[in-house]
């Protein structure tokens, strides 16, 4: 299939859905930086990946410095998606139980699908729908190990945290469609300012780890991948893409990083994880039946 044959939706669509696999990675490589606490390492994986993007941008000189003049609300959506997704993700993390919180958190996938209907031009479908609920049952089986949740009253700090945690991710990643004009490239800028603000918070919560050559490798590798590289397609991805499609897409994350943990020894194999890949691959290719058909109809054309 040549690149003509995809137009600028679909191929923005599979650059987003690179972001979904890079996430899968995020789970082992957060296992291989030890003890070092959650905003120290937030710090150096996403100064990691400002450097990184930092890199890329000098290649073209200083002028390359000049994409990151870009409007306030810009810099405030870029800025507050990305560091008030993680913030309030450690927040709901010390105030409730991982497993409820991390449940709630990851209603963001099913926010973004009902969330993009308000943008112009996308329609809602009922498989739209319908694909997204059911990786909401996938991830939960995930999540819950089978079904073991149990909500109490005393967590309402975190659970209400892990609420805000998946209304600002599903709120960045559709909002961020009418930044359309600004460049996928300022991302590296958000990262600066998500390190900054990152570090402020370890050094008035946490006490500071000295990693080892091992747990740099893996702090190393979250800030190109799962906390570098994603960032930048999901940028890319939520501007011009298939935004419905996109989020009922991202529940194949945890599926695969629960693949990635079994293959690399640090998590078995159940029945769970069977069913949930059913529920969740399920849901993912409903939820893309349109878009899917899109691209084979691109494919035929492509060979023809």
């Amino acid at each position: 299939m040549t690149t003509q044959a995809l137009d600028r939706s679909t191929r923005a669509t599979l650059i987003g859905f690179l972001a979904v696999l890079l996430w899968a990675l995020l789970a082992l490589f957060t296992a291989g930086t030890g003890e070092v606490p959650p905003f120290q390492l937030l710090s150096l994986s996403f100064g990691i990946a400002f450097l990184v993007s930092l890199a890329f941008l000098l290649r073209r000189g200083l002028k390359g410095l000049r994409v990151l003049r870009q409007p306030p609300q810009a810099w405030l959506l870029g800025v507050g998606g990305l560091f008030g997704y993680h913030f309030l993700y450690f927040v709901a993390l010390k105030n409730a139980p991982p497993v409820e919180a991390g449940l709630i958190a990851y209603l963001w996938p099913l926010l973004i699908v009902l969330f993009s209907a308000l943008l112009p031009g996308e329609r809602l479908r009922w498989f739209h729908l319908a694909g997204a609920l059911l990786g909401l049952l996938g991830a939960a089986l995930l999540v819950t190990d089978g079904g073991r949740v149990s909500f109490q009253a005393q967590y309402m700090t975190g659970y209400l945290a892990a609420i805000a945690c998946a209304l600002t991710w599903s709120s960045y990643s559709v909002t961020n469609r009418r930044f359309g004009a600004v460049p996928t490239e300022v991302v590296g800028g958000f990262c600066a300012v998500v390190c900054l603000l990152a570090a402020f918070c370890h050094l008035l919560f946490e006490k500071t780890v000295a990693p080892t050559p091992i747990e740099w490798l893996a702090i190393f590798g979250l800030g190109v991948g799962p906390v570098g590289a994603a960032f930048f397609f999901w940028d890319y991805g939520t501007k011009h893409g298939r935004i419905a499609v996109l989020g009922a897409s991202s529940y194949m994350a945890p599926l695969l990083s629960t693949l990635v943990l079994v293959l690399a020894g640090l998590a078995e194999a159940s029945w769970v994880v069977g069913l949930a890949a059913f529920l969740i691959f399920g849901g993912a290719v409903l939820a893309s039946k349109d878009f899917l058909l899109r691209l084979l109809r691109g494919k035929a054309k492509g060979v023809q």
